[in-house]
């Protein structure tokens, strides 16, 4: 009989957890953030704005888009990415594909990809995530280990989209 008895308060507290976990879900589904939308770039050395970029979901990765520039005085406002080596050598840099590979790395935080820097041509490891209830995205570049490199803070665009579409 007490055999019984711990059956009983196994399939117990196995329903419970089951039953915990399944109402879990849900919140956590429509509680996520996402970085796919527009987002307004920051020069993290003069703090000025410089670009209008777009983060979506291709397949399982995150890809950013450049979809506008605010040249400085005397820059070309339609520039070339001179620097850059390969299919991006001299192409447009507005329309050009700049950050991909990004996979979701823990809670609001994306990894294993790389970002163009379309002034140097140089390709860097990239690391982002969301800040400030998904209003600002910390992007990170670094070359080896993420201790040396360099993070901007983009801001979202408003009416962007920030729900993800999990």
């Amino acid at each position: 009989m007490p055999r019984r008895t711990v059956l009983n308060l196994g399939a117990c507290f196995g329903a419970a957890l089951l039953i915990f976990t399944a109402a879990q879900a849900p919140a956590q589904t429509t509680n996520a953030l996402s970085p796919v939308g527009q987002w307004k770039t920051i020069d993290d050395e003069t703090n000025t704005e410089r670009s209008i970029v777009e983060i979506r979901q291709v397949g399982s990765e995150l890809q950013g888009r450049i979809l506008k520039i605010f040249p400085r005085p005397g820059e070309d406002p339609a520039p070339l990415c001179q620097q850059c080596e390969g299919e991006r050598q001299n192409q447009p840099i507005i329309g050009m594909i700049f950050l991909w590979g990004l996979v979701p790395d823990g809670a609001d935080s994306w990894a294993g990809g790389a970002v163009l820097d379309p002034q140097s041509g140089k390709i860097y490891n990239a690391k982002i995530s969301l800040t400030d209830n998904g209003e600002r995205l910390r992007v990170r570049g670094y070359l080896g280990t993420p201790l040396l490199g360099r993070t901007q803070i983009w801001l979202r665009q408003s009416g962007s989209t920030s729900a993800s579409a999990d």
